[in-house]
């Protein structure tokens, strides 16, 4: 069952996002295509961080977030935040960290940042829900960037369906 919940998944495209935070051991991140928009008033997010994630803990302690949203021109930070047994923070990514504390990454769609509110335990997984009070619109880096089937994709205007 596990692995056709698998396959039926990997055809479904999902926007990409990089989730960043810092529980006070130093800063972690994450590629995630599991963020979406839950409420807008109050503004709410949520994503899911896999247990087998070597983020998994700083990103379920921390009491706070930032969700970058990509475009196509974010390829780089989608790939390196995905890699595993590297430091993902070192150069050339480049970053700063809020005055709340939290690591901001530069290049970006826009970025969301927020308390947790809420955290769920789900499977082999925990869900994160956020309440937004920062956002921050960067410039657009191209076209959106879409996860599907193990491939990055962009998305170009001319496929859009009316």
């Amino acid at each position: 069952m596990a692995e056709r919940f698998r396959a039926a998944f990997r055809n479904h495209p999902a926007g990409v996002a990089v989730v960043t935070a810092d529980d006070g051991t130093g800063p972690a991140g994450l590629t995630a295509t599991s963020v979406v928009s839950v409420s807008a008033e109050p503004a709410l997010l949520a994503f899911s961080v896999s247990a087998r994630s070597s983020a998994a803990p700083c990103l379920t302690r921390a009491g706070s977030v930032v969700v970058h949203l990509l475009g196509a021109g974010g390829l780089d930070l989608a790939r390196r935040f995905a890699t595993g047994g590297i430091d993902r923070f070192a150069a050339p990514v480049r970053w700063t960290r809020l005055p709340t504390g939290e690591p901001l990454l530069f290049g970006v769609d826009s970025w969301l940042r927020g308390p947790v509110a809420d955290r769920v335990a789900a499977g082999d997984a925990t869900v994160v829900i956020v309440r937004v009070e920062q956002v921050g619109l960067g410039v657009r880096t191209g076209p959106p960037l879409v996860y599907r089937d193990r491939s990055w994709y962009a998305l170009g205007d001319a496929a859009a369906l009316t």
